[in-house]
């Protein structure tokens, strides 16, 4: 990914030298595990965590030969052990140590994913609490519908990131795996128990079952996850979009001093900060379906999914870091103009009011479709010569024959429209 989106403590991450130090942690643990097991003397297994380390530019310029990056890593790091490196990369097969470290490394990126999460869901909690009683105009199809308010729709996208956080330690169970089973999964030349040992200490599970490879599966479920948060983020930045249009000013991204927001318009305030994330949204959904593109390897393995792996996990973690931080400011900054939304409540002329009047008349002994019959024709006239449907509804003799002012004015309460707001919260546990 390039530095412009990338967060330094999820960079660190995939750095090569992080890689490298894990696929060196896999090769020492499995050292351990075979002293364990009395097959390795426990001293070379001394000497080996003790100066085992391994010189970038030299795994490079091995590689340059081998054109194999494993056997370069491994030939590098001997060269840094006396007699003792025989027991290097012992029983093992390349994929053993680079899918079990790249779990690892998943598994390092999950720590701070998770935290990204927490941390968005607390920001909506508190945000959803302040505007719980914000009424705005509620649209369908982009066409005002009812009111609602401003704390409601937070609510709405606070639930959706707590169901993406089930989603996500769901996957990150299933990712956070690993495997040394052998060239092709049946341990023929490594003890089980290998297996065991190094994923306990990395902190993984092994995989009950695999071939020369972890099942790709797991990677598509992951890829998944992170495309499905990224896009309820995109579906909230959307919103935020659609909200900060200069017809509507409902809300807007924080403007800081300074700031620009065209090089030829100086009146210019975007959201540019929502637009960047649906862009992004975009990403994630493309490694998702390069990550499903992966599923289908030939018999025990081959290596069609590395060269895409090395790009989609690293850039999709990074991504993924960079949507939950940024997003989680524009909401916890976010500017909110309830007078505007009270305001735009009226610019459909009370046509918002229409299905209480329908439900009044209902009440009131009229069959569904007299009243449907009663009411629709004042809301196409109020639209189409832009008069007040109140004002129609009063002159009306149908109408006013069945329902007093006092009945009316009730119709006409945008009140009525939030007398279950606190259930809906308490529901949600934000009393």
């Amino acid at each position: 990914m390039i530095e412009r989106y990338t967060r330094p403590e999820m960079g660190a991450i995939w750095t090569e030298e992080n890689k490298y130090q894990a696929w060196l942690e896999v090769e020492i643990l499995s050292c351990e595990a075979w002293a364990e097991l009395g097959d390795i003397p426990k001293e070379d297994v001394m000497k080996i965590r003790e100066g085992a380390s391994f010189d970038i530019d030299r795994i490079l310029e091995i590689e340059k030969e081998t054109r194999h990056d494993v056997v370069a890593f491994t030939r590098a790091v001997s060269e840094t052990l006396g007699e003792e490196r025989k027991w290097v990369h012992y029983g093992l097969t390349s994929t053993d140590v680079v899918d079990t470290a790249l779990s690892y490394l998943i598994k390092q990126a999950n720590e701070i994913l998770r935290k990204d999460i927490k941390n968005f869901i607390e920001i909506l909690e508190n945000k959803a609490k302040e505007h719980k009683y914000t009424v705005m105009m509620g649209r369908t199809h982009g066409v005002h519908a009812e009111p609602t308010t401003f704390g409601l729709k937070l609510a709405l996208w606070l639930e959706e990131m707590k169901r993406n956080l089930e989603r996500f330690e769901a996957s990150a169970q299933v990712i956070e795996t690993g495997k040394i089973s052998g060239a092709v999964g049946t341990y023929a030349n490594i003890d089980p128990f290998v297996e065991k040992y190094v994923c306990e200490k990395l902190g993984l599970q092994a995989a009950p079952i695999s071939t020369q490879t972890l099942q790709r599966d797991r990677h598509a479920q992951y890829m998944a996850t992170l495309a499905l948060i990224g896009s309820s983020i995109e579906k909230f930045a959307t919103e935020i979009r659609g909200l900060q249009k200069s017809e509507t000013r409902e809300v807007e991204e924080f403007f800081a001093k300074g700031q620009k927001g065209s090089s030829a318009m100086p009146h210019k305030r975007n959201p540019i900060g929502s637009e960047n994330m649906v862009g992004m949204a975009r990403l994630l959904r493309g490694y998702m379906m390069t990550a499903y593109e992966n599923v289908s390897l030939w018999h025990e393995r081959d290596i069609s999914h590395s060269s895409a792996e090395r790009v989609i996990l690293p850039d999709g973690t990074i991504t993924l870091n960079y949507m939950l931080n940024r997003f989680a400011n524009i909401v916890k900054n976010l500017t909110v103009f309830p007078d505007n939304m009270k305001r735009n409540m009226g610019r459909t002329f009370g046509l918002i009011y229409s299905q209480r009047v329908l439900l009044a008349l209902i009440d009131k002994g009229l069959s569904r479709e007299e009243a449907y019959d009663t009411v629709q024709p004042l809301t196409a006239k109020a639209w189409d010569e832009q008069v007040q449907f109140r004002g129609l509804v009063d002159a009306s003799e149908k109408i006013t024959a069945h329902l007093s002012k006092e009945e009316l004015d009730d119709c006409f309460d945008y009140n009525y429209h939030l007398q279950h707001v606190d259930t809906i919260f308490e529901r949600l546990g934000l009393n």
